[in-house]
């Protein structure tokens, strides 16, 4: 087995493996007066010197967490002997990780020929529908400005959403069992920060969605990753890592993956829902491009087949929609919906109400349906020039059957680093491979995003790309 991908290098090792216990206890993973690990296997199991694990030890006994029987090892204490937490060097006066999200350092940057956002080409979208829906809006809701929506969501929006889903995706979920939240970033960071704590295993595909590996390296997980490929995943594989390391969650985006553009066949979706009941993990799915398909309608979510709770269904509607309003719609079952309210009570209180009812409208509107209709033509449009273009450079692909991304391999001489340094003084932006990486080493993978150039663009922007690289 591989070895994770390590944590943010900034926050001394003691320190998470001390903030790892804290949290198991938090947890009641560990009870009071319950003996813990030895320092020899704890060592093992976290993969670290025995003296990090000491060191952790030693700071929770003089925080009080733990206490110590002469020859037989440390017990865990009872929350009167608790005492303020040990201001050590590494955690006096700084944050526990650092922020970073490259991901967003690219997409920031103004470029002339935009291949690194998965996002559409706002001359794609129904604008001029929507600013009609904007009015109706006011004219139906005129005090629409003046309140704020319920923490969990438009209850309005959240039974149009729960008919929709049983009705086109076959879904049984009520109301109730929906959160609406701004944008599908927002749920996964809620997820995270009610599920990971230090040193917990998280499974991620290979390649991913670069932000979530942040999002997961901020919470101090430990990344286990599970390549991806057109047939899926390797099942047995996947077992043995949820049976013998023990992950908390799988973050998955199985449908027009990004940024493979694979799709999970129907027959390992109900097999991996099955292994996650088995094996206690929390299976995320993150289905942003369900509706971006060029050819058959995709498989039924993950969702479908779990009838114990342990998968939670993220979708957001964004992409092609109106990204505008950052509307996503979380399904998860009882009692983590409640824990899923009160974090989302915490962010921010609650998604625009405004947003939400503009959405309503369209979105039960049959000009939505027409708007996709002619979306996917488009975009299956962008997808062939780009392909067209890239036709005997060499570089290697699978054609995606929907979704907004192709995802390249290329030859082993031409770094995507190197090539993305000379492109972006051109002009010209894309996401190297070694981003979607949770080991960082798809140096010579990368993304291109077909979704949001003109189609004049894609074809120049391709072919002064492809001839940069030939100059390195």
């Amino acid at each position: 087995m591989k070895q994770p991908a390590n944590m943010e290098q900034n926050h001394p090792l003691f320190r998470q493996v001390y903030d790892y216990m804290v949290n198991r206890i938090v947890r009641e993973e560990w009870k009071v007066h319950d003996k813990l690990p030895s320092i020899r296997m704890l060592a093992e199991e976290l993969q670290v010197h025995r003296l990090t694990v000491f060191k952790a030890y030693r700071e929770l006994a003089s925080s009080g967490r733990v206490y110590v029987k002469d020859k037989s090892g440390y017990y865990v204490a009872p929350a009167g002997m608790l005492r303020e937490e040990p201001a050590s060097e590494a955690a006096a006066g700084v944050p526990a990780y650092s922020l970073t999200n490259p991901m967003s350092d690219i997409q920031r940057m103004p470029v002339q020929y935009q291949f690194s956002q998965a996002l559409i080409d706002p001359g794609l979208l129904p604008n001029l529908f929507l600013s009609d829906y904007v009015k109706k809006v006011f004219d139906l809701y005129p005090k629409v400005m003046g309140t704020y929506s319920s923490v969990q969501g438009d209850p309005e929006l959240r039974s149009v959403l729960s008919r929709h889903y049983q009705e086109h995706y076959k879904l049984q979920l009520s109301p109730a069992e929906l959160l609406i939240t701004s944008g599908a970033q927002q749920a996964i960071n809620l997820i995270a920060g009610l599920v990971l704590g230090p040193m917990d295993y998280v499974l991620v595909e290979r390649p991913t969605y670069s932000v979530a590996l942040d999002i997961f390296r901020r919470a101090g997980a430990r990344l286990l990753p599970v390549t991806i490929t057109p047939e899926g995943y390797d099942l047995e594989a996947v077992e043995e890592l949820m049976r013998t390391c023990r992950p908390r969650m799988f973050y998955i985006n199985p449908t027009h993956h990004n940024p493979t553009g694979h799709t999970v066949p129907a027959r390992q979706r109900k097999l991996l829902v099955e292994l996650a009941e088995r094996y206690r993990c929390l299976l995320v799915e993150d289905d942003p491009f369900r509706d971006i398909y060029f050819g058959e309608v995709p498989p039924a979510p993950f969702f479908a087949y779990d009838t114990e709770g342990w998968v939670i269904y993220i979708s957001s509607f964004s992409k092609y929609v109106a990204p505008g309003l950052r509307i996503c719609a979380v399904a998860c079952r009882h009692p983590f919906m409640e824990r899923l309210i009160t974090a989302k009570s915490m962010a921010d209180n609650g998604s625009p109400l405004l947003n939400q009812k503009i959405f309503l409208h369209y979105y039960t509107s049959p000009r939505l349906q027409q708007h996709l209709g002619k979306l996917r033509i488009a975009l299956q449009v962008h997808k062939e020039i780009m392909e067209e273009e890239l036709a005997g450079s060499g570089w290697e692909w699978t054609a995606p059957e929907g979704g907004l991304n192709l995802w390249i391999r290329l030859p082993e001489s031409v770094s995507a680093a190197a090539l993305l340094q000379r492109s972006m003084e051109q002009s010209i932006s894309f996401v190297p491979g070694e981003l979607c990486d949770p080991l960082g080493e798809m140096t010579s993978w990368l993304r291109l995003s077909y979704s949001f150039a003109s189609e004049n663009a894609l074809r120049e922007g391709v072919r002064k790309l492809m001839q940069l690289a030939r100059e390195l």
